[in-house]
């Protein structure tokens, strides 16, 4: 073979390994256009799907909130509505202070919407955002949510409305994460609004416990027994117990609500009837969570 042969057969291997490589490097580059893709396509998905949890969960939050404010506020401007119809005629300044309290009530559950509503609101653009510290001095400044700082007003407020209520702390009170200060609250403003509902005239106790690293509530109710059917015969303050209120289980939604609140901080809620009458709410929520 002579040495022009060599030099074309040279030329046509190396030609072809060119034409080899340009086609690995076309195919390599389609291969990943595609992978980027499909990529892009998946991180768009799992971005959707975070946004609708996002939506679901803050849906199931406000839900929570509303039925909290709105449960707990109607049902003392229902009981305090009802005994100054009972007593309008023969007990007038009682019937005024009842009265008193239905407007309480009713300026305290518009306070605890607007708050919520507040955080709601649209920014003045339009757009869902923060609307600024300049739009949110316009209106009447925003509430900080309730925590057990507040709690001897609610227990004033249920006592006054015809539920005595004892309060009992135990352990070295600390300061606690705002989420788990509020979960607290609710626990207890739900299950003491619960007992006045339906407790016939009976009494609560509440108790709460800083113990090491979880934070304790207990709610104890009296009220009809399970076995008998009978209401408790205790008087509130030396008069008659309220009148009989209609029992009802409810939808639920309430200690569903309470039971979403404890998970999410790890801890654990259980509510029952107690044989002896009345009800029974405990919670445990964990304070060193990371």
């Amino acid at each position: 073979m002579g040495e022009d042969e060599v030099l074309t057969v040279a030329l046509a291997v190396a030609c072809a390994a060119a034409l080899a490589l340009a086609v690995a490097l076309v195919r390599t580059r389609r291969r990943w256009q595609a992978a980027v893709g499909e990529r892009g396509w998946l991180l768009e998905r799992e971005r959707e799907s975070a946004a609708e949890a996002a939506i679901v969960a803050e849906r199931d939050r406000i839900a929570r909130e509303l039925h909290d404010i709105v449960s707990h506020n109607v049902s003392l401007m229902v009981v305090q509505a009802s005994a100054a119809r009972e007593v309008l005629g023969t007990m007038p300044d009682e019937a005024a202070t009842a009265l008193r309290a239905v407007e309480d009530a009713g300026r305290g559950a518009m306070t605890e919407l607007r708050h919520l509503l507040g955080l709601l609101a649209p920014a003045p653009d339009g757009t869902d955002g923060d609307p600024g510290p300049g739009a949110r001095a316009v209106g009447a400044p925003l509430a900080p949510q309730p925590g057990l700082d507040r709690l001897g007003t609610l227990v004033d407020r249920i006592s006054f409305a015809g539920l005595p209520v004892e309060v009992h702390v135990s352990g070295e009170p600390c300061p606690l994460p705002q989420g788990v200060d509020v979960t607290a609250y609710r626990i207890i403003q739900e299950a003491l609004t619960n007992a006045l509902r339906h407790g016939d005239g009976g009494k609560a106790q509440v108790t709460v416990r800083y113990a090491g690293h979880a934070l304790r509530v207990e709610i104890l109710s009296t009220g009809p027994s399970v076995l008998t059917g009978t209401a408790p015969s205790a008087t509130v303050g030396g008069a008659a117990p309220p009148a009989a209120r209609p029992h009802g289980e409810g939808t639920g939604r309430g200690l569903l609500g309470l039971r979403e609140r404890v998970a999410v901080y790890g801890g654990e809620l259980d509510a029952r009837r107690r044989l002896g009458g009345g009800f029974r709410v405990r919670a445990r929520i964990p304070l060193d969570r990371p």
